[in-house]
């Protein structure tokens, strides 16, 4: 065990999982703990917690779970010493597996762990085991979020909070390589700040570094995990309104405006903006983010628009961005403005409805030409409304 858990929180994880086993195995199963492994000479550690032995009571076929409990478990440590123990596991005894406890493990780390063929089990009920002999498949979803009670204090930063929500779009937006002091610039935050979060990023496998250059960004990776910390219909602070001469009179001023109505800038995001890129339903409410809400300026908005206000049963949503990054790298793939591909993704992903599988086919049309919507400096990423498109015609400006 290579976390710093103390042991009557190891105890606890490990009855509580072994508990668990036992549960869904069943009666025809016996679970039985073996006990714990003597330390190896001079405080060396042996790898793993507990032996867990599974034995099928008719038959007495039995399987060994080398139990590795930890506090708190992460991607990038999965990729190192974590899948070099697995591999050492399997090339000692094939029928033997090593399984991870904790009290919650992420969704990133647990692909990890599938990937390198490595089971697990939290307390919140995320559980992956295969074992070929005796034939046991086990494939449960817990909690996706960490419950409040396993949270573990940490001094790093989260993909929570406008900061963030800069960053995140700049390295999606943005290929590498680039350090943590022109990001820094760029997004215009501290570069304390930045690094912080970068090391992060590093631990949940979202960013490669190189002696401190970022080299690589799963920015499919990083959009989902920011997208999974906001509610668009809570952080827009939406106002509903309707269009009583129907969405297309409305998508039409706005076609006419060039994305600012009344002295406001307006940008199209949600269904509507997805459409155009990866149409995949029609109808929807159609979502504007706006400049300015005070009163003057949204009476003199809803008036060009033809809107009104209504308290529910809205098919048209005003969105107050909650930082100016809303507002970086706008795109016309139609008529109108609407969001950048990046904020198009954070938005869908966090809304309501169908919105997040519009989002998906938006992110399928992303990863297929990426040097279409992916800039090669940093320098470019402050020029705003750098992207127009039209039918036949895809043009950096």
């Amino acid at each position: 065990m290579d976390d710093p858990t103390t042991p009557v929180e190891a105890t606890g994880v490990l009855d509580l999982g072994t508990a668990a086993l036992r549960t869904m195995l069943g009666e025809d199963w016996e679970v039985s703990v073996e006990p714990e492994p003597a330390p190896e000479p001079h405080g060396g550690d042996v790898g793993w917690d507990a032996v867990i032995r599974l034995t099928a009571r008719h038959g007495n076929i039995f399987t060994e779970l080398l139990v590795d409990v930890r506090t708190r478990v992460t991607p990038k440590e999965v990729a190192g010493h974590i899948a070099s123990k697995a591999l050492l596991v399997r090339r000692i005894n094939h029928y033997t597996r090593l399984m991870i406890f904790a009290p919650w493990i992420s969704p990133k780390t647990q692909e990890e762990l599938r990937r390198r063929q490595i089971d697990y089990l939290d307390l919140t009920g995320n559980v992956s085991l295969r074992v070929t002999h005796p034939a046991i498949i086990i494939h449960t979803q817990g909690a996706d979020r960490a419950p409040a009670s396993h949270r573990a204090p940490s001094s790093k930063p989260m993909l929570t909070g406008p900061r963030a929500g800069r960053l995140v779009r700049l390295l999606a937006d943005v290929k590498p390589p680039y350090r943590a002091t022109d990001l820094a610039k760029s997004a215009g935050i501290s570069v304390p700040y930045v690094s912080k979060l970068l090391d992060s990023l590093e631990e949940q496998l979202l960013i490669e570094r190189d002696n401190k250059i970022v080299t690589r960004v799963d920015w499919q990776g990083l959009l989902r995990t920011r997208a999974s910390s906001l509610d668009l219909a809570h952080h827009g602070d939406p106002v509903g309104m309707l269009a009583p001469m129907g969405i297309p009179a409305v998508i039409e001023r706005l076609a006419q405006a060039d994305g600012f109505v009344a002295g406001n800038e307006v940008l199209v995001t949600g269904s509507y903006a997805a459409r155009p890129i990866a149409p995949i339903a029609v109808g929807g409410q159609l979502m504007l983010y706006t400049g300015r809400r005070d009163d003057a300026a949204m009476t003199r908005l809803t008036h060009e628009l033809n809107l009104l206000a209504v308290p529910e049963a809205a098919d048209v949503l005003l969105l107050s961005p909650w930082d100016q990054s809303v507002w970086h790298r706008p795109a016309q793939y139609d008529r109108y403005w609407q969001v950048g591909l990046s904020q198009l993704i954070l938005d869908c992903l966090s809304g309501p409805g169908r919105m997040p599988a519009e989002g998906e086919k938006v992110l399928e049309f992303m990863a297929d030409d990426e040097d279409f919507w992916r800039l090669e400096d940093l320098s470019l990423a402050s020029r705003n409304r750098p992207f127009k498109s039209g039918p036949g015609v895809q043009e950096l400006l």
